[in-house]
């Protein structure tokens, strides 16, 4: 299964309307970015596993979301561990861990369309400034996109370094993965310029991925 990719369930999470799940990750976000209660943030690590059950989803799917960003979070420990105090460490670790969660588990319980249709309504009055919502839209939706494609590349790049010896060197990774990741926008962006493509054309998300979806082989 793939980061942050929709897994439909009959549940009451499921159930939520998109705009009401995105507003209460902003809020709890924010909250935790604010607090330096430790208890609270371990609280909402807890809360994010709980919620993952209640949305009728294996506890091994929440950790899927973690281990991509699990080197992060532990060279952030590690550096907070002994420059700073190990509470300190431990706060910016359980910190992440929840957003990561959280932050998954609005996406893989809410279609994408469904979000981006959630996000152009809210970002409506942006219309009067001369901005298109539909543009937001799209953005969010490539990015949101993004996010599983590059861990799926992130995971080929380790396998082939780990069989040449390379997987604890850095730049082995950061590199070719940088290259597949520009190489995979210049080819949406090539398609999308190919397609005359106009977001504000589109009726709504569900035309606006039809139009952008390449056509039936022959």
């Amino acid at each position: 299964m793939s980061v942050g990719v929709y897994v439909h369930q009959q549940s009451p999470l499921h159930a939520l309307p998109p705009g009401v799940k995105l507003l209460a990750l902003a809020l709890v976000s924010t909250a935790l970015v604010l607090t330096p209660n430790i208890w609270l943030q371990l609280a909402a690590v807890v809360t994010a596993l709980l919620l993952f059950r209640l949305a009728k989803l294996d506890l091994n799917l929440a950790w899927q979301q973690i281990r991509p960003v699990l080197p992060i979070i532990l060279i952030l420990l590690a550096v907070q561990w002994f420059t700073v105090e190990p509470v300190s460490a431990l706060s910016v670790a359980l910190r992440l861990s929840a957003l990561v969660l959280l932050a998954a588990l609005v996406s893989i319980t809410t279609k994408v369309s469904a979000m981006i249709e959630a996000i152009s309504w809210a970002v409506r009055p942006l219309a009067y400034l001369g901005i298109s919502p539909t543009k937001i839209g799209l953005t969010i939706s490539l990015a949101l996109r993004f996010i599983p494609l590059i861990a799926e590349q992130l995971e080929e790049v380790r396998e082939a370094q780990r069989a040449r010896g390379l997987e604890r060197n850095v730049l082995a990774l950061v590199v070719p993965l940088l290259v597949r990741t520009l190489k995979m926008a210049t080819e949406i962006g090539d398609a999308i310029e190919a397609r005359s493509f106009d977001p504000d054309d589109a009726k709504s998300p569900k035309d606006l991925f039809s139009r952008l979806r390449p056509p039936p082989k022959p």
